[in-house]
C-alpha cells in the first residue's frame, strides 16, 4: 500500500486509457471544495512538466481561476459593460463597442481566452490591413484588447496577456498642415460673411478644439475679465437601448443580406450602403421608443487640464458682444420655436450646432477661401500653436494655451517653418563665424614674390 500524499502534492500515474495523467491541487474553489487541476500527455515527461507548469503558477499565485473559460467576445461584452464603462468617457465607450463589434468579434470573438494565442492576433491584423483598414486603426484595436487581456490576467482568469506577445503596426504620425498666417487671414476674410464668424475666430485664433468651441456656454464666458472657461464639449453619443429584448425592439431594421449591385436606397449614402446585421442584432437603438444616452450631448473634457480658463484676445470682445446682441435678437424673434440650451454658438432655432454640419462649413470655407484640403485640427489647434510660435511665444506659454498635460504633445502640435530655420540659421552663422574683411586696392606681397624680386635683382648685377 503506497503511503498518503502529503498536503498539496501533486499525483502523476498512468492510467487504463494508456495516456499519463496528471493532478495538481490548487487550492479551493469559491465553494470550499478542492480546486484539484487535471492534466494529461502520451509521456511521462510531458505530463510531469505540464505538472510543474501548473505548480509553478501556483507558488507565484498567478494561477488562473477555476472553471470553464469564457470566450474572447463573452469577455469583451462583461469587459464594457461592467469594468471600461467605470472609467471610460461616453465618446470613448461608445468607439471601443464599435472595434469590438465591427473587428474583435468577428476576428478572434469564438476563441476561448486561454486558447488566444499571438498567432490569432497576427493573422487578425493581417486580414484587417489586407481590407484596407489603417494601421492606426489597427492599433487601437491592439490596445483595446490588450487592456481588455490584461484586466483578465489581473483577475487570474488567464495566466497571460497573449497581447504582449504581439507586435502591432507600426503607425506614422500624421504630418501636420496648418494655416500659414495669410491663409489664416484668408479663411476667416471668407468666415466674416457668415453669422458663424466667432465660432471660426475662436477655433483659429484660439486653437479650441471642435467640440469645445460647440459646448461653449455663455454663463462660462466672462467677458469683463476676459477669459473663457471650456467646462463643457459638445459630442455626438451612440443611443443605447432602454427595452428589455434589443434584438425584437430594432427588427424592422435587420437587414442580413448584402444589398445588390448598384443599390438605389442607399444612393445617396456618403459612405456606400450600410453593412449586413449579424446574427443576432442588438443594434438600431435608435429607432428604440425607450432610447437613452444617445444624440448631441454636452459632456466634461476629458482631462482636468483641458477645463482651466484661456484668455480671451481682446479684439475678439467687441465681436462676442455683437455676436450676443445678434442672438438676443434672433431668441426674441423665434418666440416659442426657440429651444434654449445656453450655448454661444447655435442654430436659428437655438439648438446647437451639429459637428457634422460644422465641418462641412469648415470644408466649404477652405473652397472660398482658396485653400487645399485640411483636416479641421489642422485649420484650428495646429494653426494657433504654430502662429503662436511664430510671434515669438515660448512652448510653456503655448502648452497653457493650448491645455496640453505635456510639453512634447505641444511640440507635435508646432510645425516649424522654412523661412523661419533660415532666419536662425543666418543669425547662428553670424554668431559664431568672423566677418570677411573687404578686398582693398592694395594687393598684399607673399615670400614667393619677394624671392622672386631678389633672383631679378641679382641676374642685373
Amino acid at each position: 500500500m503506497s503511503p498518503r500524499k502529503a498536503n498539496m502534492e501533486s499525483s502523476v500515474y498512468r492510467g487504463a486509457d494508456g495516456w499519463w495523467h496528471g493532478r495538481v491541487t490548487m487550492g479551493v474553489k469559491n465553494d470550499g471544495s478542492p480546486d484539484r487541476r487535471h492534466r494529461r500527455a502520451k509521456t511521462e515527461a510531458e505530463v510531469r512538466r505540464k505538472v510543474r507548469e501548473l505548480e509553478a503558477l501556483r507558488e507565484k499565485g498567478r494561477a488562473p481561476k477555476a472553471g470553464r473559460k469564457p470566450t474572447v467576445a463573452q469577455w469583451m461584452d462583461t469587459y464594457l459593460t461592467e469594468i471600461a464603462s467605470l472609467k471610460l468617457k461616453p465618446r470613448s465607450l461608445d468607439d471601443y463597442w464599435s472595434k469590438t463589434r465591427n473587428d474583435i468579434v468577428p476576428g478572434v470573438g469564438q476563441h476561448r481566452l486561454d486558447k488566444l494565442a499571438p498567432e490569432h492576433l497576427e493573422r487578425m491584423y493581417r486580414a484587417m490591413l489586407d481590407e484596407g483598414h489603417a494601421p492606426s486603426h489597427v492599433l487601437k484595436v491592439h490596445r483595446i484588447l490588450s487592456r481588455a487581456l490584461k484586466i483578465a490576467h489581473r483577475r487570474r482568469i488567464i495566466a497571460e496577456n497573449v497581447a504582449t506577445l504581439v507586435d502591432p503596426p507600426t503607425v506614422d504620425e500624421t504630418e501636420a498642415n496648418p494655416f500659414t498666417t495669410e491663409e489664416a487671414k484668408a479663411f476667416l476674410e471668407a468666415a466674416a460673411k457668415r453669422t458663424t464668424f466667432m465660432r471660426w475666430c475662436v477655433g483659429v485664433g484660439m486653437g479650441f478644439r471642435q467640440g469645445e468651441t460647440l459646448g461653449l456656454r455663455w454663463p462660462y464666458v466672462d467677458l469683463e475679465n476676459e477669459l473663457f472657461h471650456p467646462q463643457w464639449q459638445l459630442q455626438r453619443l451612440t443611443w443605447r437601448h432602454g427595452c428589455q429584448d434589443a434584438h425584437s425592439c430594432g427588427a424592422r431594421r435587420h437587414r442580413f443580406q448584402p444589398c445588390p449591385p448598384n443599390c438605389a436606397a442607399h444612393k445617396g449614402y456618403k459612405r456606400g450602403c450600410p453593412k449586413p446585421c449579424p446574427k443576432g442584432c442588438t443594434g438600431h437603438a435608435s429607432v428604440c421608443p425607450e432610447r437613452k444616452g444617445g444624440g448631441l450631448v454636452f459632456t466634461r473634457p476629458k482631462t482636468k487640464k483641458s477645463r482651466n480658463p484661456v484668455p480671451i484676445p481682446p479684439p475678439f470682445v467687441p465681436y462676442l458682444v455683437e455676436h450676443k446682441e445678434r442672438q438676443d435678437a434672433m431668441r426674441a424673434a423665434a418666440g416659442d420655436e426657440w429651444q434654449e440650451c445656453g450655448a454661444v454658438f447655435t442654430r436659428p432655432d437655438g439648438r446647437p450646432i451639429d459637428p457634422r454640419a460644422d465641418w462641412e462649413e469648415f470644408k466649404e470655407l477652405l473652397t472660398e477661401a482658396g485653400i487645399d484640403d485640411r483636416r479641421l485640427y489642422d485649420g484650428s489647434r495646429h494653426t494657433a500653436g504654430t502662429i503662436l510660435n511664430e510671434l515669438g511665444v515660448d512652448m510653456p506659454t503655448i502648452m497653457e494655451i493650448l491645455r496640453h498635460t505635456q510639453i512634447s504633445q505641444t511640440r507635435r502640435y508646432v510645425k516649424g517653418r522654412s523661412h523661419l530655420s533660415k532666419d536662425a540659421m543666418r543669425r547662428m552663422g553670424d554668431a559664431f563665424m568672423p566677418r570677411q574683411k573687404p578686398p582693398t586696392e592694395t594687393a598684399t606681397e607673399t615670400d614667393d614674390r619677394r624671392a622672386e624680386r631678389a633672383r631679378r635683382r641679382r641676374r642685373v648685377r
